[in-house]
């Protein structure tokens, strides 16, 4: 998928500056690479290398490595330049298919008013097509004890929720749109698909080369049945140097997380293979103190705000992503065969809520993953690209509940008083810690696929054809109550979507529109084993439901270059999103019970922007960005926010423990966003963004026509105000010559939010306002980076869906290795 954006982007670089001369004269293409070091043998980053007046230009990364693809064959000027160096000009003669540059520039304090840069980075590529979205680089937060999850939580108007520590269940909030109206991708493949072991929590930011966060509009290699965005995680996949990267660290809560990747290709004949691997273990035992903490006396008063550690919150992963191919090949651009395989254990330590905690509940899950991805440009005719991504997968989730022991917070059973002797409250006969005792196994064999097949008509016009296939069977089994298998409850989920994308550049390429249309037939199927009595014998009967939906959507794009580098964009969406396989059937590792009510969700969506910079003047560089955004929904699907078991004036003595997605007619949703970053001297870096809007119940009448009684309230359990900050210095040659220090500052605000309806404080999650600091240390040698992160420092009070507290203060360290050069 990476191969695929870069085609596109050097595509469009192309047309930008009107040199398709270049491509149609030069038919044999070589690549550059090397390292850019100063006269005292320090490398120099950032700095741009560019091939003579080309449009073929890069940057050198925090290493002082570059690589610059696509060179054609003669004699080249190679241009350096950068605000604190001298602009070097280096004569090179291309006349094989790699060759190796180490230039050797000179530091000038001389403020140059603008450096000319003929191509765009790829993230200012991917910003500027029209799409509200945002990409998050990940070069330097691979270098810190920092997971995936912490980084989009970062990016303007994203809320990572996450109940609890490493390892709880996570969802995704873009601006008030969240569950299955929000897609998770690695590499343009549902995430889901690899299991719940292979998650954004477990992938660390050395194996991801960017994440791309969308809102409302999604690219023609992402469609799917999605209205509110998505979030797609590139893969690191270039393969023009051989490397071996590792990485460890140990932090707070007994935190330990390893990781493990590599890559190596044969120069002559393209053969290459690339592999992965992590390790995650946490005992999660942080202290709790917030008022939703509680502790039951003998005597049954309640102490809240009670202070205790968590138990029973273990959590251990360990997972491998393989694949063999080749690359840059006649008949494929890219050919990977792939095989990813996790294992996760995870204890369940509580309910949907903190009410009580859990002892004895926990799940197990495996996932075996087959895939295959196939990529080439120009297929069979020149101006056409192919790209197929196929996997099958096969799921195992297993959830074990037989301690029939109630416990206090303090890890020990609660107690009662029975004839003035303080005992432990007996265990329920057949019960567990929710509900009846239960061993459950959960099976799933999916198969995802994505086709897409563009062709450039002429330069400036592409044309696009996207096919989705998506189906999932799933055996339910109660393994403590072992039955033959027509007492198992089997579901199927089939999801096809056809989309059509039209882009265009016109007015000088100053004009980008991208006119969409997509159209989803969606199927689901259910047959539940019924006991019935038929002539004084029990018989089974399988009782089938079954659903077929079938929409059309439609969508457009513009963006527009005002002057310079000032973009206007604006994005509108009109398009159904139908419930995934967990929302429909539950989720019984995360509490989340069935709902085979559920109908498809519809969404129109309008986004409007601008995105200015950066603005050079000398050593300074400003970026500014700013978005509104209106959404009308109908039916939306949300999770239930529970009251059944709310008493007024006792919500504190609420002991919510399961909860289901359920539809819950018109909302509306309104709001904007904003971020601005600066950078003085490639040195300092600081950003700011916030995210503020409403999404309100929009359903004037109930169904008996009375007046509704939520009408026109903001709907609960989202955090609807955030605001991010960060700050980053560079030192060079501190401690060390040729050494690399880095200082960090990073600083969150949540504002309060009802969790449900009613109007009240005690579900009222509290103001959250964090802070973190940290520090990277890069060796000479550029081969070895060490970092220590502390977290919450001021141990704030940290929590999410309906009160669960997060953890407060923690400390880590890392340490990252790197072999760039073998073989």
């Amino acid at each position: 998928m990476l191969l695929k954006h870069a085609l596109r982007i050097a595509a469009i670089a192309t047309l930008f500056h009107f040199s398709t001369n270049a491509q149609t004269t030069a038919t044999r293409k070589a690549t550059i690479k090397g390292k850019v070091k100063d006269e005292r043998g320090a490398v120099v980053s950032f700095v741009t290398v560019r091939v003579g007046d080309s449009n073929i230009a890069t940057f050198s990364e925090t290493d002082g490595t570059f690589q610059l693809k696509d060179v054609p064959y003669g004699h080249q000027d190679i241009v350096i330049t950068s605000v604190e160096i001298e602009t070097k000009k280096l004569k090179l003669h291309v006349i094989k298919p790699t060759h190796e540059l180490n230039p050797v520039v000179a530091r000038t304090a001389q403020e140059l008013s603008e450096v000319n840069i003929v191509q765009k980075t790829e993230k200012k590529q991917i910003e500027t097509q029209g799409f509200a979205v945002a990409v998050i680089e990940t070069k330097e937060a691979s270098l810190r004890n920092l997971n995936t999850n912490e980084l989009l939580d970062r990016s303007v108007g994203v809320r990572v929720r996450q109940n609890g520590g490493i390892g709880s269940r996570v969802e995704y909030n873009l601006n008030g749109m969240s569950g299955s109206a929000v897609g998770i991708f690695l590499d343009g493949i549902e995430i889901s698909t690899y299991g719940s072991s292979f998650n954004l929590n477990n992938i660390p930011p050395a194996m991801i080369e960017r994440i791309e966060v969308y809102k409302g509009v999604l690219p023609a290699h992402l469609s799917g049945d999605y209205v509110g965005g998505a979030i797609n995680v590139v893969l690191k996949k270039d393969a023009s140097q051989n490397n071996i990267t590792a990485a460890v660290a140990y932090g707070s809560f007994n935190t330990f997380q390893a990781d493990l990747s590599g890559i190596y290709r044969n120069k002559r004949t393209g053969f290459t293979t690339r592999g992965s691997g992590f390790y995650t273990y946490t005992d999660n035992s942080y202290t709790t103190w917030g008022k939703f903490s509680k502790f039951v006396h003998p005597d049954r008063t309640l102490e809240r705000y009670y202070r205790a550690k968590r138990f029973n919150n273990a959590y251990r992963t360990v997972g491998g992503r393989f694949e063999v191919g080749f690359t840059n090949v006649n008949w494929a651009d890219q050919f990977f065969v792939g095989y990813n395989v996790s294992d996760t254990y995870a204890d369940i330590p509580h309910g949907t809520t903190m009410a009580r905690p859990y002892v004895g509940r926990f799940g197990e899950y495996q996932a075996h993953v087959v895939s295959l991805n196939y990529n080439k440009n120009n297929f069979l005719v020149k101006g056409m690209a192919l790209n197929v991504n196929a996997v099958r997968s096969y799921r195992s989730t297993y959830v074990q509940d037989t301690v029939g022991q109630v416990y206090n917070w303090d890890g020990n059973p609660r107690m009662l008083i029975r004839n003035g002797e303080v005992i432990p409250v007996p265990p329920t006969p057949g019960m567990g810690q929710q509900g009846a005792k239960s061993i459950v196994e959960v099976n799933r064999k999916i198969t995802n696929m994505r086709s897409n097949l563009g062709y450039t008509i002429f330069p400036g016009h592409r044309i696009s054809l996207n096919h989705k296939l998506e189906a999932t069977d799933r055996d339910d089994n109660d393994l403590l109550n072992s039955v033959n298998k027509d007492l198992v409850t089997v579901s199927n989920v089939m999801t096809n979507i056809v989309a059509l994308n039209y882009e265009a550049q016109v007015l000088n390429d100053k004009l980008k529109t991208n006119i969409l249309g997509k159209y989803t037939s969606n199927r689901t199927i259910q047959t539940k084993p019924e006991l019935v009595e038929q002539d004084g014998e029990n018989v089974v009967n399988r009782v089938e439901s079954k659903a077929v939906n079938n929409n059309f959507g439609y969508g457009a794009t513009v963006s527009y270059n005002v002057f310079s580098k000032m973009y206007v964009i604006g994005s509108t969406q009109n398009s159904y999103v139908s419930a995934t396989e967990n929302q429909l059937y539950g989720d019984p590792e995360n509490n989340i019970l069935e709902n085979l009510d559920l109908v498809p969700e519809k969404n129109i969506n309008y986004n409007l922007g601008f995105r200015h910079g950066p603005i050079q003047t000398g050593k300074h560089k400003l970026t500014l960005y700013a978005s509104a955004f209106w959404r009308n929904g109908y039916n939306k699907i949300t999770q239930q926010a529970v009251e059944d078991q709310i008493i007024p004036g006792r919500e504190s003595d609420a002991d919510i423990q399961v909860t289901k997605y359920v539809n819950i007619g018109r909302t509306q949703s309104r709001g904007f966003e904003g971020e601005i970053i600066y950078v003085y001297d490639n040195r300092l870096n600081a950003l700011f963004n916030f995210s503020k809007f409403a999404t309100l119940f929009k359903q004037k009448t109930d169904q008996k026509g009375n007046p509704h009684d939520l009408y026109d309230l903001q709907l609960p359990n989202e955090p609807f105000f955030t605001m991010n900050g960060s700050v980053q210095y560079r030192l060079n040659d501190k401690f060390q010559k040729k050494s690399i220090l880095n200082l960090y500052y990073n600083t969150g605000y949540v504002a309060p939010f009802n969790t449900v309806w009613m109007e009240s404080e005690w579900f009222t999650t509290p103001t959250q306002f964090y802070h973190d600091i940290g520090a990277s240390y890069r060796f000479p040698s550029g081969k070895m980076v060490a970092s220590l992160d502390l977290k919450n420092i001021l141990n704030a009070e940290m929590y999410d869906n309906f009160g669960v507290q997060k953890p407060g203060r923690s400390i880590s360290i890392k340490l990252n290795y790197t072999i760039s050069k073998f073989l």
